[in-house]
């Protein structure tokens, strides 16, 4: 039996639009949304901490047991981050723990600590889970699998507005700068490179507002799933 046939798995590289479409078809849907990424920064947060290079595998992995990372729903179904009974939700979403997580995402040890944590969630729950690697590894046997891709540009424009938003003063130029490298690296690492599942389906957001992306994911899910889309 397939425990995960009405999981929707969604992947793509920074900037895809990835976390906000999946939170909204969440929502739409009455899911449970799923930011891995978030806690693959929690991990390069508490690498940073500990003052490790995310570069060195068997620095990281002696870190990880000591490490209790969990995560819940504020009253506004927003993903919460815990490390070590620590809300950390906000001091993960730097341009800097973007990159540490790229770096221990990278590494073997890590993305084990984490994968049972990601499957028995989707399991446990109707969930919409986003991430690099959702629909090749992490839940190879969800239903409805997307890859959302979209151009440097336009994904770059997209990050510097949430950014600024935030108070962050950097410039188009270098989150353009951070977001190709964080390309490059997902891509080329050697465990579960950035790729879309054979049996994924591409959508290019390029040219779509969010809620025009968001409607052509709802009616992608629906046609998927049937009936028991909303059950």
């Amino acid at each position: 039996m397939n425990e995960t046939k009405h999981a929707v798995a969604i992947d793509g590289p920074s900037g895809a639009g990835k976390s906000s479409i999946a939170r909204a078809v969440a929502a739409r849907f009455g899911y449970i949304y799923v930011d891995t990424g978030a806690i693959y920064r929690t991990v390069g947060l508490a690498v940073r901490r500990a003052e490790q290079d995310p570069h060195d595998a068997d620095a990281v992995a002696a870190l990880l047991p000591g490490l209790d990372i969990r995560f819940d729903y504020g009253p506004d179904g927003s993903q919460r981050m815990y490390l070590n009974g620590e809300d950390v939700s906000g001091l993960i979403r730097t341009p800097e723990m973007s990159m540490y997580a790229s770096a221990v995402s990278a590494i073997p040890a890590v993305r084990a600590f984490l994968l049972d944590m990601q499957r028995r969630t989707a399991r446990e729950h109707r969930a919409v889970m986003d991430g690099r690697d959702i629909g090749t590894v992490v839940l190879p046997d969800a239903g409805l699998k997307i890859f959302l891709t979209a151009s440097l540009e336009a994904r770059a424009k997209r990050r510097l507005l949430e950014l600024n938003a935030k108070g962050d003063p950097s410039t188009f130029d270098e989150v353009l700068a951070d977001m190709r490298k964080r390309d490059e690296q997902d891509s080329s690492r050697a465990a579960a490179p950035l790729k879309a599942a054979e049996d994924a389906v591409v959508v290019d957001t390029s040219d779509m507002t969010l809620d025009e992306s968001v409607e052509h994911i709802c009616a992608l899910l629906r046609e998927r799933f049937g009936p028991e889309a909303t059950a």
